[in-house]
């Protein structure tokens, strides 16, 4: 359902009981969910900064999306008896210092973070949508249904930081560039601890 995603219901465990890769669950759902977690840690530090501005709004409605999708991988975690990442105190406090430190470059400096984030996060759904395929589009139909809805509304975040002007960012490329790759360090280390 577009707004969040409130309307998917709870992946059933009877997929959680046998016949499931388990290790290649397990790293998709705790690397989401740290992935999820983090970004909520990141919009929260922007609305500390900008949240009285004219952004405020259009932050607070990407925030509620991650909201939904936090609550819907905390289900999972359950469902799939998945231990979270033991890196969720860290990324506590990097997501809101990146996010409060973004947004004090002003509205351009969140809305770039938001586009560098946002990319990292749709590749890593598109590269989970892949391995899942392969792996058994049938078995796994629920969680793709997720993952697919979740990578489309990152992507929506990401076109609405290119709309609100994250490219007119002083040392934009530098600071997409900086952004990512401490994404893709935090997916490698959360997949794994």
């Amino acid at each position: 359902a577009p707004g969040g995603g409130a309307a998917l219901r709870p992946c059933s465990t009877r997929g959680a009981q046998g016949g499931i890769n388990k290790p290649v669950i397990d790293r998709i759902i705790r690397v989401d969910h740290a992935g999820e977690y983090g970004a909520n840690r990141i919009y929260a530090g922007q609305m500390a900064v900008l949240g009285r501005s004219s952004v405020g709004p259009v932050i607070q409605q990407m925030w509620n999306q991650e909201k939904a999708h936090l609550r819907k991988f905390n289900e999972l975690m359950v469902a799939y008896r998945v231990r979270p990442t033991v890196l969720l105190p860290f990324w506590n406090v990097a997501g809101f210092v990146l996010g409060a430190g973004s947004a004090l470059l002003g509205k351009k400096g969140a809305m770039a973070c938001t586009v560098a984030v946002e990319e990292s996060i749709s590749e890593h759904y598109n590269n989970q949508i892949r391995t899942l395929i392969e792996e058994d589009p049938d078995k796994y139909k629920e969680l793709l249904q997720v993952i697919k809805q979740f990578r489309d509304e990152e992507q929506e975040h990401h076109d609405i930081g290119l709309e609100h002007d994250a490219e007119a960012t002083p040392a934009y490329s530098v600071l997409k560039t900086a952004i990512q790759l401490g994404c893709k360090a935090a997916i490698f280390l959360s997949e794994r601890i």
